[in-house]
């Protein structure tokens, strides 16, 4: 089992900045990839960036660029976010890839105010 505990996250004002956090624990060495999820109000949950166990980096196109995710793929990853937009906000939930099994955190909530 493992298990995914996210932290930071909060409010801030259009332009501003937040940074996310997210550490597993259990029987990480099947992870192979970590990655970071959003979901808004009323819309699907999609894939904001990932990074696997070899480095490889994604982002979503809508944050490619203001967004940068770190960590190593295993049991910790994180997400600087910077020149944050309203449409950024939503629940930020943490994903690790077990050889295509997915877990999930909680959930942290981010809110963007224009």
């Amino acid at each position: 089992q493992v298990q995914l505990v996210e932290s930071g996250g909060g409010s801030t004002q259009a332009g501003g900045s937040l940074n996310l956090s997210c550490e597993a624990s259990g029987n990480v060495i099947y992870v192979r990839a970590m990655a970071w999820f959003r979901q808004a109000p009323g819309k699907q949950r999609e894939l904001v960036a990932r990074i696997s166990r070899a480095g490889t980096i994604n982002y979503a196109d809508s944050v490619n660029g203001r967004f940068i995710v770190s960590g190593n793929g295993q049991d910790k990853i994180y997400l600087q976010m910077t020149n944050l937009k309203p449409d950024d906000t939503g629940t930020y939930y943490c994903n690790s890839d077990i050889l295509g099994t997915n877990v999930w955190g909680r959930g942290t909530r981010v809110t963007v105010s224009a």
